[in-house]
């Protein structure tokens, strides 16, 4: 029987407790998840590559059946590379879903292989968002119910005022 890799990308700047629970549902879901961190050049990242793929690793490292890894380029290409049947996105909102929609679409069209599998958030999570977490860091507020403990102190001593 062959494996069901799933791909769940993201740019993951940084990895938060929502991220944290679509991930952890899909890996129930999958043989296989593979956490790709995206490098977008429209995006200005806070993170670098390496700090993004580290506080990533540390946030998934009890989860068995997930790996993590970094890729410059179309996702449809990455997804078949690595043999994946899906590939996995959180929604939040229905804005979130009209610009998902779009990309499952193209990425069906390159890759017809792959199927897009959209998880909604969990009610606690709805808000929650990388540019907020960044966002109150920055601002000296508290983020420890929005991002694993494991990478909270990562986060702080890069954003937050009372750390610098």
């Amino acid at each position: 029987m062959n494996k069901r890799v799933a791909i769940c990308p993201g740019s993951f700047d940084c990895i938060t407790l929502g991220h944290l629970d679509i991930i952890s549902r899909a890996a129930a879901m999958f043989d296989e998840i593979i956490v790709v961190a995206m490098n977008n050049q429209q995006k200005k990242y806070t993170f670098s590559e390496e700090e993004r793929v580290d506080m990533i690793k540390k946030s998934t490292a009890d989860i068995k059946n997930v790996s993590v890894d970094l890729y410059d380029g179309l996702l449809a290409e990455y997804a078949a590379k690595k043999g994946a049947c899906a590939i996995i996105k959180g929604l939040r909102a229905m804005s979130d879903f009209e610009y998902e929609f779009q990309m499952a679409l193209t990425n069906k069209k390159l890759n017809p292989r792959v199927e897009t599998v959209f998880l909604t958030t969990s009610a606690q999570n709805m808000y929650l968002s990388s540019s907020m977490v960044k966002q109150i860091a920055s601002m000296g507020g508290d983020i420890s119910d929005f991002v694993p403990p494991v990478i909270l102190s990562d986060i702080l001593k890069k954003l937050s005022p009372k750390h610098n």
